[in-house]
């Protein structure tokens, strides 16, 4: 069957060509059989590498609650509780200048394979841990594995994913970190029926391995990045992945050709560019924007109060009067089963609304939460109130849905400031919602290869644009849409058998 794609005019060849195609193509992914397997495959693989960093977050905050950990540790408060608990980030930070050439170098697959091998070996030293120290290390080895992880299969979803999906897919990447906050509460709440047994906490710390020994099994059953792929020349093979998935075996695809020209020429430009040096990185203005935003976007997600539910959750629990360890628990598990269920419903609901006004909208909502909960945290403090302490709770579950509306690490100890460390966060916030207005711009409908160059002038995405309409509908790109139209209007052609 025949589709009309409107093609844009000479002065509009900056326009996202093929995204404009991809929303033509009104068949299913579960329709397309080749294309659902490749997504069968890319959740215990790739998407459920949050799963591990979800695990984790929980456990270090589920196992605080367990006796027999805060008794083998030595009941760990203050500087030693904060250590503890940065040591995952500690790592995560010591391994990033490594985790960008081992995915080049090596390809996305063995950049999870590596990190996973390296989480095994975390999770088993720290359940054998004999004291702190030995456990803290255990967490900085953890941490040090999860960024190869995180950063390839992040990658990888874009870059296999069919464009359609692609922002379906990362959103649902970062919601099952809450199923493995789940499973770690539920493994956790389980355990404290051992009573006494050091395996109250050791049995979550070697489960804490089995989805990176999931990972390790089945990483290389899905294909490589072609993106990856045509860097290193090896332009068969990615060409061949993109017709077997994105066309379902057809060669003569012309979103497929057109795809495959994309990312060619965005590589191209790429490549020109990284003969520049360091220093060219702040040299325009396109880059030094891409800079700031990029730093602050990665701030904002850890910095957003998002580590004080992850890791203190039992400390402000007990400081609003509720000191049962039982209990506690039990909200560990019902909050982090609702924080699983609305980040879920978001994902499957991103691609109806603005990126930008959505973090707008998460960030004001996270200041307004923020703010009322000081209120109420100090209430109890100042007044003793159930009331306000029952409001204090409401908050630590209203506050999900607003964070993952947008983010899908600051460490301290809370015995000495309590509420007055909310004031810093509500402070913080502000700031997020004033940077994310005169920053932030709108990536709405574009693919992975029409973002690259969304910072920079038009002259470098006009070239990508003009390249991916020539393979799109033939001819000279620079004369697409100019027959007859002097007044610079819209045409509009039709491609014969088009599997799109």
């Amino acid at each position: 069957m025949a589709h009309k794609l409107k093609v844009a005019t000479k002065g509009e060849a900056a326009d996202p060509v093929l995204t404009r195609a991809v929303e033509e193509d009104k068949v299913s992914w579960y329709k397309k059989p080749n294309l659902r397997t490749l997504y069968f495959l890319l959740f215990p693989t790739c998407i459920g590498i949050e799963i591990t960093s979800g695990f984790d977050s929980q456990m270090i905050n589920a196992v605080q609650i367990v006796e027999p950990w805060q008794e083998y540790m030595g009941n760990p408060e203050g500087a030693k509780q904060g250590i503890i608990s940065a040591a995952y980030a500690l790592g995560a930070i010591c391994s990033l200048p490594f985790v960008p050439w081992v995915a080049q170098r090596f390809g996305r697959r063995w950049s999870i394979f590596g990190g996973s091998c390296i989480m095994c070996c975390g999770a088993i030293v720290q359940c054998a841990s004999q004291h702190v120290a030995m456990y803290i290390v255990a967490r900085w080895i953890l941490g040090f594995g999860i960024p190869a992880c995180i950063v390839s299969a992040s990658a990888l979803l874009g870059e296999l994913g069919y464009p359609k999906e692609r922002p379906v897919l990362t959103s649902l990447f970062n919601s099952c970190y809450f199923i493995g906050s789940i499973v770690a509460a539920g493994i956790t709440f389980g355990t404290m029926s051992l009573g006494a047994s050091d395996w109250a906490w050791r049995i979550p710390s070697i489960l804490q391995c089995v989805p990176s020994l999931m990972q390790i099994s089945l990483i290389f059953f899905i294909p490589e990045s072609p993106r990856w792929l045509v860097s290193k020349d090896r332009r068969e093979e990615a060409f061949d992945i993109l017709v077997k998935y994105h066309a379902e075996g057809d060669r003569q695809s012309p979103f497929v050709a057109a795809e495959f020209a994309q990312i060619e020429s965005t590589i191209k430009i790429e490549l020109e560019s990284a003969k520049l040096s360091w220093g060219d990185i702040v040299r325009t203005a396109g880059m030094r924007k891409r800079l700031l935003v990029g730093s602050l976007l990665g701030l904002f997600t850890q910095w957003s109060g998002n580590t004080l539910l992850s890791y203190y959750l039992g400390d402000i629990l007990t400081m609003i009067g509720f000191t049962d360890s039982n209990f506690q628990a039990k909200i560990n598990v019902g909050k982090t089963s609702w924080e699983l269920v609305n980040a879920t419903i978001i994902a499957l609901i991103v691609t109806r609304f603005p990126r930008r006004k959505m973090y707008l909208l998460s960030a004001s909502l996270l200041m307004v939460v923020y703010t009322c909960w000081t209120v109420a945290w100090a209430r109890v403090e100042i007044t003793g109130s159930q009331a306000a302490a029952r409001a204090v709770l409401f908050f630590v579950f209203f506050y999900s849905p607003c964070y993952n509306i947008a983010y899908n690490a600051l460490t301290y100890s809370l015995d000495s400031v309590g509420w007055k460390y909310l004031i810093a966060y509500s402070c913080w916030l502000l700031f997020e919602v004033i940077c994310i207005y005169f920053l932030w711009p709108e990536t709405q409908g574009r693919t992975l290869e029409e973002l690259t160059f969304l910072f920079e002038d038009k002259e470098l995405q006009e070239r990508q644009s003009m390249a991916t309409e020539k393979q799109l509908f033939g001819g000279d790109a620079a004369s697409v849409g100019g027959h007859g139209n002097k007044d610079g209007t819209e045409e509009r052609y039709e491609i014969a058998g088009s599997k799109l």
